[in-house]
């Protein structure tokens, strides 16, 4: 069990709690799952995430994927038939990412119906207006005049783990204060709190704030290799600074170990890195140039990302 522990863990900053999660290892049968709102290009943040539930398919679970369509139409992101649209395409990408045998449903599937519903009012009931509006931090909040659908969006995501009926919950932490409430409120409903597995946000290619495509920030995983190029290059990507560097980030989480920095002859020539830890120390000793960073995580992306453009492009 250690290993599978061990892999589940991987490239995650919190699992809620771990002694609970190795309870749920032991059932024969059991389910976790994460919600996408269909409303922009899937992009490396989502892979992170996808690439965690496959994990977690590898250790005996069944996956749920929540095509979240009416939080989408609560967050504005357009009419259902759009939101339809887009989350049938964002589907294919999900199955070329290699998440395939897996439970995919609409969130208009089972959210309107009378249990779902009347379980909603009763989350309602114990929730504080206050608390309601700190878990949400995926909507844009109006602070001057914040609608209704601002503190609906939370409490259906708790509802959903029950409604679901799932063990394990996964997002990134941003997610965190809603599982909170979820692992407070579902026991009063005659649900087991869930295990909660809480990814890393990828910061934007900007370096402001999370990747989003709302903020063309981003590298889609449908994206050609020029465009990858083109868009890293660009990329912050300070010399000798660690923290909120996105091109380190993306080598952290996507690349594999040892490798290759490539370098031309009169810099030095090439680097073998054994491990990521390595390669942030060689970084921020400034014994790598952002230049030669940027070309070995674009090569390795563009590497790591044919596959799934290939799959997307036969589909």
């Amino acid at each position: 069990m250690e290993e599978i522990i061990e892999k589940i863990g991987r490239n995650t900053l919190e699992i809620v709690t771990l002694e609970e999660l190795k309870e749920v290892l032991k059932k024969e049968d059991k389910r976790a799952y994460i919600g996408f709102e269909p409303s922009g290009k899937i992009h490396l943040g989502h892979y992170l995430q996808i690439r965690k539930m496959i994990d977690l398919q590898e250790a005996g679970f069944d996956i749920v994927i929540l095509l979240a369509d009416l939080h989408a139409y609560l967050n504005e992101k357009g009419t259902m038939e759009e939101i339809h649209q887009l989350a049938e395409y964002n589907r294919g990408i999900f199955q070329a990412m290699g998440l395939s045998n897996v439970t995919y449903i609409y969130g208009s599937e089972f959210q309107l119906e009378r249990d779902y519903v009347l379980d909603l009012h009763r989350i309602a009931l114990k929730t504080t207006l206050k608390r309601a509006r700190r878990s949400m931090e995926l909507i844009g909040r109006e602070e001057e005049n914040p609608k209704v659908a601002e503190v609906i969006y939370p409490l259906m995501q708790v509802n959903d783990i029950k409604h679901l009926k799932v063990d394990v919950a996964v997002g990134g932490m941003e997610q965190r204060k809603i599982h909170m409430l979820a692992r407070e409120i579902l026991p009063s409903l005659g649900w087991k709190p869930p295990v909660c597995i809480h990814n890393p946000v990828l910061t934007g290619l900007d370096g402001k704030g999370k990747m989003s495509s709302s903020k063309d920030n981003f590298i889609a995983v449908d994206d050609d290799p020029d465009t990858i190029r083109s868009k890293i290059r660009k990329a912050y990507c300070p010399i000798g600074v660690v923290e909120e560097n996105p091109v380190l980030e993306i080598a952290r989480y996507f690349l594999e170990y040892p490798l290759t920095v490539k370098r031309p002859e009169k810099f030095g020539g090439d680097i073998y890195v054994e491990s990521y830890e390595m390669l942030e120390r060689l970084y921020l000793e400034k014994k790598i140039h952002p230049m030669d960073l940027k070309n070995t995580v674009t090569e390795e992306i563009v590497k790591i990302l044919e596959p799934i453009r290939e799959r997307i492009k036969n589909r």
